[in-house]
């Protein structure tokens, strides 16, 4: 799976998508420390080990590099960045019950907003599956000869 490169200094304003996604009843923001077995358990019940381990990586950042949307107290959507490599965004997921609400976009352009803010210019979105939905959401561009990238030789 091919990795893509997103342009920070050039995202589009999303205070209007996030006012959409609160008008649905989501809370979007930063984990908290506390919260980390909240969030891990999440992503172990909705998909996979190894992004658990991704999230517990997130979660032990300074600021947290995990945002969570919840709704009625309880999690139903996260993204993370900084996990696999610096600059790296993902993994990110929401629930099969949440979807169709905006989160997932919401999730990662704060995501890419706050790599923004730490500095970078350029983002990329490692192994990315659904290369339709980057390119629009975000103008992700594909980075040639990155498959497979730094997903090589991986442990079970």
């Amino acid at each position: 799976m091919i990795d893509m490169l997103v342009r920070l200094y050039d995202l589009p304003d999303s205070s209007g998508l996030y006012g959409e996604v609160a008008g649905r009843g989501v809370t979007l923001r930063r984990a908290r420390a506390f919260e980390r077995h909240t969030v891990t358990a999440f992503v172990r019940e909705h998909f996979s080990p190894k992004w658990v381990s991704e999230v517990e990586v997130a979660m032990a950042r300074q600021p947290i590099a995990c945002f969570i949307a919840t709704r009625e107290k309880a999690v139903v959507g996260f993204a993370c960045y900084d996990t696999t490599l610096r600059g790296f965004f993902g993994p990110t997921g929401g629930a099969e019950s949440a979807r169709g609400l905006g989160l997932g976009k919401a999730l990662l352009m704060r995501s890419l907003e706050a790599l923004r803010e730490t500095g970078y210019a350029y983002a990329i979105i490692g192994g990315v599956g659904p290369k339709e939905f980057y390119a629009k959401a975000c103008g992700a561009i594909e980075i040639p000869g990155s498959d497979p990238g730094t997903y090589t030789d991986l442990l079970p």
